[in-house]
């Protein structure tokens, strides 16, 4: 069974691709988007947006309104499709991180990062400025209704963000969870790293992408 733990509405369509994948999924948000209020940039001096989740096309406002002109340069393929859904044109589509993106825009360039409270900090390649503003942030919900699933054997636990490996944690001790036969799979090594220690395993995905991340779950499944 997985447990699947990040913020609508990323959680259905994590659930609804594992069910398609013939894997048996619950779902149990352990946060809430919500939005952040933001003033835009003068948009003369941008050359482009630099994006790292859908959420800022979810929940980025009237602000986003300011900025709809400059191409995007975002992370993957759900966050250029919320783009394109809200206006926006894509000007790059990367994998692999939002770093790999920005090292393939060519300088000079400066771009308008707008992220969530808690976002990866970035190595800005020479030529290249940013200037970031705040969009979103997550806002702590509680563990309590995963309960019956975190009690069957050898669950598989799903974990997108650090912020939510860091209060899933805290909320399994604060509700004496025994995670020795808990597994952890993430979507990458800073999230696995805080999540902390004393599950049953902890492994992280090939690349840091929700398909990726799916692929571990089945062979952790299979392995079972």
């Amino acid at each position: 069974m997985l447990l699947v733990l990040r913020p609508e509405p990323g959680c259905a369509a994590t659930l609804a691709a594992a069910q398609a994948m013939g894997m048996a999924a619950a779902g149990c948000p352990l946060g809430r988007i919500v939005p952040v209020a933001w003033d835009a940039p003068d948009p003369a001096g941008l050359d482009g947006l630099l994006i790292g989740s859908a959420n800022v096309f979810l929940h980025g406002g009237a602000a986003l309104e300011a900025v709809r002109s400059k191409p995007c340069f975002v992370v993957g393929k759900a966050t250029a499709d919320a783009a394109r859904a809200a206006g926006f044109a894509v000007a790059m589509a990367g994998e692999g991180g939002l770093q790999k993106v920005l090292d393939q825009i060519a300088a000079p360039a400066h771009l308008l990062r707008i992220a969530g409270e808690e976002h990866l900090a970035l190595h800005v390649p020479q030529g290249v400025t940013i200037t970031t503003r705040i969009a979103y942030r997550s806002e702590a919900l509680v563990l309590d209704p995963a309960l019956p699933v975190l009690e069957q054997a050898g669950v598989i636990v799903l974990l997108h963000a650090a912020a939510t490996a860091r209060h899933f944690a805290g909320e399994c001790e604060r509700l004496g969870v025994d995670i020795s036969q808990i597994i952890v799979a993430a979507l990458g090594p800073r999230i696995a790293a805080a999540a902390g220690s004393g599950w049953r395993a902890v492994h992280t995905a090939a690349a840091p992408n929700d398909a990726a991340l799916l692929e571990l779950a089945r062979d952790l499944c299979n392995d079972a």
